[in-house]
This record gives structure tokens, C-alpha cells and sequence, in this order.
């Protein structure tokens, strides 16, 4: 079981990893807020941030050395596949820790299905977000790649 569950959080964040490389510099730059709100790096910086604070609040130990990008971040491509590789490691270990019972590491109420779900419906929301905000602002993804991240047998 744990196998499984470690590869569908891997594969939500191969995802967000291939968005990242196939999304172009003026796509990571794309907002549609006219009052300063995220734009697309933004919204991976959130996704970031999030995985951080629920291991602080989850897992504390594993959270040490994680750093969060300040509010109104628009991190580079790189600081953010770096960042989210490290914070998916996180939420990795969390997840198994909680599936094996250990000691210290707390999952939500509901079990680790629901743990794993609030984790992938909470990026999968913000990466329509995104994507949402490519197509308003002329920025769309190719077909090929809009297809891709549906995929997940071939992720």
C-alpha cells in the first residue's frame, strides 16, 4: 500500500514539475488580478508554502531547513522546481510516517487517503488556477502538454 500512495504524490508533483518547464517565461509572469494578487509563479510558490506549513504543523522535525518565498515572490523556474522537489520530499516522508504510525507525524483525522487528498485537490485546484490564468492571458499551454498532465499512467 504504501507504494502506491508514495507514487500518486510523486506523480502530482511530476506534474507540477512538467508545467513548470513547458509553461513560458511571460506565462510564469501571467495574472489576471488588477490588484496585485498571484500570478502563475506565484500560485506554485503558494503550493510550496502550503506543503511547508502543513509539515510544520504535521511533522515539525521534517520541516527543518524548508524555507518558505515571501508574499508577492515570483520565483525564478528553478527556485521553484528546487523548492517544490524538497517540500514534495517532505510531504513524502510525512505520508509514510503517518501510514506506518510513527511517532510525531499526524495526518488528518480522516486517515491517510483523505491526508493524500487534501494534499493533490489543494495543487490540482491551483494549477487550474493556472491554467485558467494562461488561457485568459494568451499564454495556453500546447495540446500536447494540456493532455500530458492527465496522463498519469505515463507520468
Amino acid at each position: 500500500m504504501p507504494k502506491e500512495l508514495v507514487e500518486a504524490w510523486r506523480t502530482n508533483n511530476r506534474i507540477n514539475l512538467l508545467l513548470i518547464d513547458r509553461i513560458t517565461p511571460e506565462g510564469m509572469r501571467a495574472t489576471l488580478s488588477k490588484r496585485g494578487g498571484r500570478g502563475v509563479a506565484g500560485e506554485f510558490a503558494h503550493l510550496h508554502n502550503l506543503r511547508v506549513a502543513q509539515v510544520e504543523k504535521r511533522a515539525k522535525d521534517l520541516a527543518e531547513g524548508l524555507v518558505k518565498f515571501p508574499t508577492g515572490a515570483v520565483p525564478s523556474k528553478a527556485a521553484l522546481k528546487k523548492a517544490l522537489q524538497t517540500s514534495a520530499d517532505a510531504v513524502e516522508a510525512l505520508l509514510v510516517g503517518v501510514y506506518e504510525k510513527q511517532p510525531k507525524r499526524r495526518g488528518f483525522r480522516k486517515g491517510i487517503f483523505t491526508t493524500l487528498s487534501y494534499f493533490i485537490a489543494h495543487e490540482a485546484h491551483h494549477r487550474g488556477r493556472m491554467l485558467l490564468t494562461l488561457k485568459v492571458s494568451g499564454n495556453t499551454l500546447e495540446k500536447n502538454t494540456q493532455m500530458t498532465i492527465w496522463g498519469w499512467d505515463q507520468m
